[in-house]
């Protein structure tokens, strides 16, 4: 039968496909709407099948809050351009993948009709990557930031027992403070006591080896504790955030910072409880 240019149009408007995808959809089902829909959904897998094996390195990730900033989500969606990436059919399905996931739904089953219909407009190996939702345990402050236009997301929970301070001006503003320096810092612990003992022991092994090629030997063994201790504090100062040098001062590290914060808001103890973050790709 022959396709109308309006049947097309009524198709395109509501996949927001190509015209010639359209087209062959309408063509391939006899002009039946709903199978064409079909149609389309069915090979944006097909898409995706045969292009399973290219790289998805491009993409968003995406915050989502609730009303009351009690609970907040990151979802990251990845593709393999950028051009398809800055797409408003990708960044709307990123948003609505963040929303999803800030109600607690899986994404794939709640926006499958909408995945297969994005796999058919990009043409591109999507893949739905990661999420993770964060929902306020007892007093403190969450907060949530997006840098780069969507390269790096952060999740922060910053607890208190004081109410006051939970609810303050001035906690809101350094758990945002502290998002911005996750973004750039990369911590990969809060704490060092954190840190596996593993991870350590392997990292001392490389200094240590390096210290030997260096001098030609070690030091004797009752020296190598100091050295030892000083080479694990160090390594905790990279890699934790309470210890690393506070990116908007460096003259303070993350935890003086936050020390600072409490004496602000009448001596209330301050710590983070958790932090998220996601890089697009890595």
């Amino acid at each position: 039968m022959a396709i109308s240019i309006q049947q097309i149009k009524e198709l395109r408007e509501a996949t927001a496909a190509g015209m010639g995808a359209c087209k062959e959809a309408l063509t391939a089902t006899n002009g039946n709407m709903e199978e064409a829909v079909k149609y389309l959904r069915e090979k944006g897998l097909a898409v995706a099948a045969k292009r399973v094996d290219k790289e998805s390195k491009q993409g968003i990730v995406a915050l989502a809050e609730s009303a009351d900033k009690k609970t907040m989500a990151l979802a990251e969606v990845n593709c393999e351009t950028d051009f398809v990436a800055k797409t408003e059919a990708f960044i709307k399905f990123v948003d609505d993948a963040a929303r999803v996931a800030l109600e607690g739904k899986n994404i794939e089953e709640a926006l499958g009709d909408d995945y297969k219909m994005l796999l058919t407009k990009t043409g591109e190996n999507v893949k739905i990557r990661r999420s993770a939702r964060y929902t306020l345990e007892g007093t403190g402050v969450l907060s949530g930031y997006i840098h780069m236009g969507g390269k790096i997301g952060v999740l922060v929970e910053l607890e208190t027992p004081c109410e006051k301070c939970a609810a303050s001006q001035e906690l809101a503003d350094a758990a945002h403070m502290i998002c911005l320096h996750i973004a750039a810092n990369a911590p990969r612990y809060v704490n060092p006591g954190d840190v596996p003992q593993a991870e350590i022991d392997a990292e001392l092994e490389i200094k240590l080896n390096a210290l030997k090629e260096q001098k030609g030997r070690l030091p004797p063994e009752q020296a190598l504790v100091g050295i030892k201790k000083g080479m694990a504090a160090k390594f905790c100062s990279q890699i934790c955030l309470t210890k690393q040098d506070f990116v908007a001062d460096s003259e303070k590290t993350v935890e003086q910072y936050l020390n600072d914060i409490s004496k602000a808001c009448g001596n209330a103890p301050i710590k983070v409880k958790r932090f998220e973050r996601m890089q697009l790709g890595a």
